[in-house]
């Protein structure tokens, strides 16, 4: 692992945050982070399977895109958008098999990883870290559902808005920022609802028009909730991602 105490408590700060490792217990944690090597990738970097098949990998900074593509038109839907703290393929966990598409860094990344064996170890040897990586998984498995039953059963509008609230800012002053998928490109927007690039444009400017948004060099605003809530015909925000 790199060295420097402030890049090490950087890093027990970011899983002590994740999902997976916030609630293991201190020596727990410990122990696994001792054994973890530090990574960097730089942005746009499409990482082929076998380069992470051997390894288990925990996000530190940037985020990767987990995506599927046909190769005959070349339409692509994305999987997963991780950010810090998350792992990513932990499938391979299960059943050894690395995942078939695309795996993208969108910004650079630093990774924490670790040889797949040794992380099967930790699920066996540590009964705090198999509750928290079978919880993790269902979360996975229930966010794949999910995309799937929007692309099958709701119109774009409602995907776009769905997307858009899972990834609101919950803080408390009231502040309502998008994140993770703030800057992204109308583009990269579309391929995470199942849709294209023109599609999502239109939309976007209508909500701006009707003021239920505001758009700023690539950054959406959302002004009025209520509306955005209207069209995935809820009236409660989904649960935080």
């Amino acid at each position: 692992m790199s060295s420097g105490r402030m890049m090490k408590e950087d890093c027990k700060a970011v899983l002590h945050r994740s999902d997976l490792f916030q609630y293991l217990e201190k020596q727990t944690l410990q122990d696994m982070f001792e054994q973890f090597t530090h990574r960097i990738w730089p942005r746009g970097r499409t990482i082929a399977a076998q380069e992470v098949e051997e390894h288990f990998h925990v996000i530190l900074c940037g985020r990767l895109r987990m995506a599927k593509m046909n190769e005959e038109t070349g339409r692509m839907v994305t999987l997963f958008l991780h950010g810090p703290g998350d792992c990513f393929d932990i499938l391979q966990l299960l059943n050894g098999q690395p995942f078939e598409g695309l795996l993208e860094a969108r910004d650079e990344l630093q990774l924490l990883t670790l040889p797949m064996d040794k992380a099967r170890q930790w699920i066996s040897e540590h009964d705090d870290f198999n509750r928290a990586f079978l919880a993790y998984l269902g979360k996975q498995m229930r966010a794949l559902s999910e995309l799937a039953g929007d692309l099958a059963l709701h119109d774009t509008e409602t995907r776009l808005a769905k997307l858009l609230l899972r990834h609101l800012d919950r803080h408390p002053s009231g502040h309502r920022k998008i994140t993770l998928i703030n800057d992204l490109s109308h583009e990269a927007i579309a391929e995470m609802i199942g849709s294209v690039r023109a599609v999502v444009n239109r939309q976007l400017q209508h909500w701006r028009k009707k003021g239920l948004i505001s758009l700023d060099h690539g950054h959406i605003q959302i002004e009025k909730l209520e509306g955005l809530l209207e069209r995935t015909h809820q009236h409660m925000l989904p649960p935080p991602e």
